[in-house]
């Protein structure tokens, strides 16, 4: 933490003003990373946004893919099940991609990749975190399930700060995620 000075200036009944500083601890950029990795870990951001292989104890993530979203040079597999139609979801085994009544949703990537969110603002970063909408974008389309968004609508501006700093501190990873697929196309 850096100590930064906050000055107050307060007057009495005889107008007489008094300058007084007070010193108030401002994180440092190691310190807001850390936090925002912290939040990344218990929001569960892994468990979708990045692919795993399977080890001893289970999934397990690929660190050199950590956060990238669905792999690309993945193939899609075909949802054809009654369960769906019934309103059911499924997962791909590592959780990148899910196939429900909306049709099939992928993981986006989250690195500071141009393939993730390289070229996104924090204010889109936010939008899209706190308001569900894809990219970002104030007209964009919500993001589809299972996507939480909806669980992070009070986060603070200092904690959308921290995780936006923490993803931007990541390893780029090249990695265009596939676009949604809709119903009718599975």
């Amino acid at each position: 933490m850096v100590l930064a000075p906050i000055f107050y200036s307060c007057s009495n009944n005889s107008e007489k003003k008094n300058d007084t500083t007070a010193m108030v601890e401002q994180p440092t950029i190691e310190d807001t990373i850390k936090q925002g990795e912290r939040l990344v870990t218990i929001m569960g951001c892994n468990d979708c946004h990045s692919p795993k292989k399977m080890g001893p104890q289970g999934p397990e993530i690929i660190a050199d893919l950590m956060l990238s979203g669905y792999p690309s040079d993945r193939p899609i597999v075909k949802f054809d099940s009654k369960l769906i139609k019934e309103g059911f979801g499924m997962f791909y085994p590592d959780l990148t991609a899910a196939a429900g009544p909306w049709g099939v949703s992928f993981a986006g990537n989250l690195t500071p990749d141009e393939t993730g969110i390289g070229n996104w603002t924090e204010e889109q970063f936010k939008r899209a975190l706190t308001q569900g909408k894809l990219k970002g974008l104030e007209n964009g389309r919500n993001l589809l399930p299972p996507m939480p968004w909806f669980n992070y609508t009070t986060l603070t501006d200092h904690e959308v700060h921290s995780i936006f700093s923490y993803l931007k501190s990541l390893k780029p990873v090249k990695n265009i995620v596939p676009s949604p697929i809709t119903p009718d196309k599975m």
